[in-house]
Parts: structure tokens; sequence; C-alpha cells
């Protein structure tokens, strides 16, 4: 039996997806909107499993900060 531990596995064998950098980005245009999608790479996940995730920029810097380098602002 292989402990659980260390891996990020829940007792119920799920685990959390954490993205781990975003590797592309596009805008889809639809009849009368435009969507952006980003590719995001999971941690323990080849770049192969990485997957195109339909989001506003503004939540997906508010979730995942990390993913977005600092720009500096003019004051």
């Amino acid at each position: 039996m292989v402990p659980l531990e260390g891996f990020g596995v829940k007792e119920n064998l799920s685990y959390e997806k954490v993205p781990i950098e975003l590797l592309d980005g596009q805008v889809k245009k639809f009849r009368n909107k435009e969507v952006s999608y980003v590719k995001v790479l999971w941690r323990n996940q080849l770049v192969e499993g990485a997957t195109w995730e339909a989001e506003a920029e503004a939540v997906m810097m508010s979730r995942y900060p990390n993913l977005f380098p600092s720009v500096p602002t003019l004051a």
C-alpha cells in the first residue's frame, strides 16, 4: 500500500487542480461577443494535458495572481 501523504490526494481519492503556468491565449469571436481563452498547464500533468479555459482576464488574475507578471503603474 502506498501512503497518500505528500501527493496532495484527499481521503476520497480526489485532488485539487493547481495551475502552474499559462501557455497560450486567444480570443474567439462569436456573433455578438468575444470570449477570451487561456491554455492552462496544471500541476501533475504534462504539457499535452493542458486545457483551454474560458475565463475573463480579470477573473483569471484574481483567481491565479501568481501566473501574471506584475505590471508597474505610472503614478
